[in-house]
């Protein structure tokens, strides 16, 4: 290919589509997992986290649910990924090889939110949310009927236990998980004469940019254990998610929808959730409870 101004706009062209192509087909399970918040600025604050909303006997004047400024903030981050196409490799019709690789560019950049959202359950047991304790913990302060803090517990752990398995709910407004989007994928380069990568080492850069971040919802809605995933540890979770209280001990009136769990325990989901009968032929009451959720990023 003879190199000028035309045949280069013509080649980003084509490594354009073949980086949308990839970003288009890239698997995508955050969403299931995790509220879109769109953002305009650096950083978004959450300080309303720290009150669950619920309903009450209007009684007298309306009781005005005052903002709790717990200063709970996530803050954008840039990410980017680039890849360098030498000049002579254009000049030698060479350029077909690397329309893969732009392809490739464009799944990473799809899957990259979902490697933010799922690393936070990984990291869960020492990445603090609103309340200024760990996600998932054994002490998250909650007011009872006579207005002094009671501990509660979202996580069940032994010393040495198995992988973590999470156990979610996603069908409210606010799921557990946030993924801000501050700018989406844009797709770039660096192809004129004068810029230094040409100059300097005769080769044409094409690279991704995007910005944002992830960050804890409520506590409440999560539940996480190390210990076996059988059938009395998943009820076990369940229950003492559908018995959540909030401030006051009034009902929360959570519901678990998702069990989620990393690639090596993907066998034993389905048989405790799939499986229509047990133990020789009764009923499983966990058949068909909680959507499975298979991540490749735990």
């Amino acid at each position: 290919m003879i190199v000028n101004a035309g045949n280069l706009k013509t080649l980003f062209i084509a490594f354009k589509a073949a980086f949308a192509g990839g970003l288009g087909t890239a698997p995508s399970q955050y969403t299931q997992i995790a509220t879109v918040v769109p953002s305009t600025t650096g950083a978004e604050e959450y300080g309303w986290l720290g009150k669950f909303p619920k309903m009450r006997e209007w009684i007298g004047d309306r009781v005005v649910n005052g903002i709790q400024s717990h200063g709970y903030t996530v803050k954008n981050k840039p990410f980017e990924l680039t890849v360098g196409v030498p000049r002579a490799s254009i000049e030698d019709d060479q350029y077909g090889v690397y329309s893969p690789m732009m392809t490739e560019m464009g799944q990473s950049a799809g899957e990259f939110p979902d490697e933010l959202v799922f690393s936070l359950l990984a990291a869960g047991r020492t990445d603090k949310c609103y309340d200024g304790k760990p996600f998932f913990a054994t002490n998250h302060p909650v007011l009872n009927a006579a207005g002094k803090p009671v501990n509660q517990s979202n996580v069940d752990d032994v010393a040495d236990g198995g992988p973590a398995w999470y156990v979610l709910d996603t069908r409210r407004a606010l799921k557990p998980l946030i993924f801000q989007d501050r700018k989406k994928p844009n797709f770039v380069a660096q192809v004129a004469e004068t810029d230094e990568n040409v100059f300097s080492r005769a080769e044409y850069v094409y690279g991704v940019d995007a910005r944002g971040n992830a960050g804890y919802g409520f506590w409440q809605q999560a539940y996480s254990s190390n210990k076996p995933l059988n059938a009395a540890n998943l009820e076990a979770a369940i229950t003492a998610m559908t018995g959540r209280v909030g401030d006051n001990d009034r009902k929360l009136g959570i519901n678990p929808s998702v069990l989620v769990v990393p690639s090596t325990m993907e066998f034993a989901a389905a048989a405790l959730l799939k499986s229509l009968l047990v133990n020789g032929g009764e009923s499983n009451p966990l058949a068909g409870r909680l959507t499975i959720l298979v991540s490749p990023w735990l």
